[in-house]
């Protein structure tokens, strides 16, 4: 089913999990074994991230083949760096092919130890060309989406700028959106407000990622932007040294962050699982989601 249709239809929130490209057969095994932990809160779909400049070509196929016998939904993600059109095109092919009905349309970033984006000589430079090239060659057999950034893309000299990027991503077939990760919720609002604003009315779904560690939390942040509120950057830098407790700390907020988007009605979450079960079961739990195992007969589905 097309993520499109599932917004459309849904009768609650719908919770996505987004995962990274494993880089060894144990690190794939290990990846595997969180999803499968994490398929009884029946995910609207998963994702795992297109590797660095289309490293993952060929494995990013196998990977979304392996969701689907797992009986769960691939998004598939499919960036512009480092590749052809023919080459984008081929892997377009190969999604389609093996059955995938949902992409998730990227730029995607410069390589390791750059910062500036080059795009392939024979080569998409933006988003936008390729979302408008999957509506060209499949029409709506397939359901696009594409990235949103509350605070901003890292390279968009302001939100306005940013914010008719975006647009212009929605006018070439976006059908839904998936935003940055961002630690304070009025970013998100603020964004969705502007977007209504002028006329956007695709779902955008937040994106949120449980902090599971200090170190790992700024290196994020300095990639992709998202600040981080005073307070919660205060508690995570008094317990650095402290696993435990950083892990409640980014449990926590997390939590907070999401009843109150669930609150304002947002159509879903997409957990940015960082690989690991853990923080993001903790935190669906905390709300009162719990896996479809341990709910009672008869009991309404607490999941998407």
């Amino acid at each position: 089913m097309k993520i499109r249709d599932l917004l459309r239809e849904r009768r609650g929130p719908l919770f996505s999990f987004e995962f990274f490209p494993p880089k060894t057969p144990e690190g794939e095994e290990a990846l595997f074994r969180t999803l499968g932990e994490l398929k009884a809160f029946r995910p609207a779909f998963v994702s795992i991230t297109y590797g660095a400049m289309g490293s993952t070509r060929e494995r990013s196929v196998l990977w979304a083949r392996r969701i689907r016998d797992l009986g769960l939904r691939p998004l598939a993600h499919l960036t512009v760096a480092g590749q052809s059109r023919e080459e984008v095109g081929e892997v377009l092919e190969r999604f389609v092919a093996a059955g995938v009905e949902n992409l998730l349309a990227l730029r995607g970033d410069p390589p390791p130890g750059e910062r500036v984006f080059r795009p392939h000589p024979e080569g998409f430079r933006y988003a936008v060309e390729l979302v408008a090239r999957i509506r060209e060659r499949y029409g709506e057999g397939v359901s696009v989406g594409g990235a949103a950034y509350p605070e901003g893309h890292p390279e968009s000299p302001s939100l306005e700028a940013d914010l008719r990027h975006f647009r212009a991503k929605v006018e070439a077939g976006l059908d839904f959106a998936i935003t940055q990760l961002f630690f304070n919720n009025a970013h998100y609002f603020g964004f969705l407000e502007r977007a209504r604003r002028i006329g956007i009315g695709i779902p955008i779904l937040p994106g949120i990622m449980p902090v599971t560690g200090y170190a790992q939390l700024r290196r994020f942040t300095e990639v992709c932007g998202a600040s981080i509120p005073g307070p919660l950057l205060s508690q995570l830098e008094r317990h650095q040294e402290d696993p435990k407790a950083t892990l409640e700390i980014g449990v926590e907020h997390a939590a907070r962050q999401v009843a109150e988007l669930l609150e304002a009605g947002v159509e879903g979450v997409h957990f940015y699982t960082l690989n690991r079960s853990p923080a993001t079961r903790m935190v669906l739990e905390r709300l009162g989601f719990r896996p479809r195992a341990e709910q009672a007969e008869g009991e309404s589905p607490g999941g998407p």
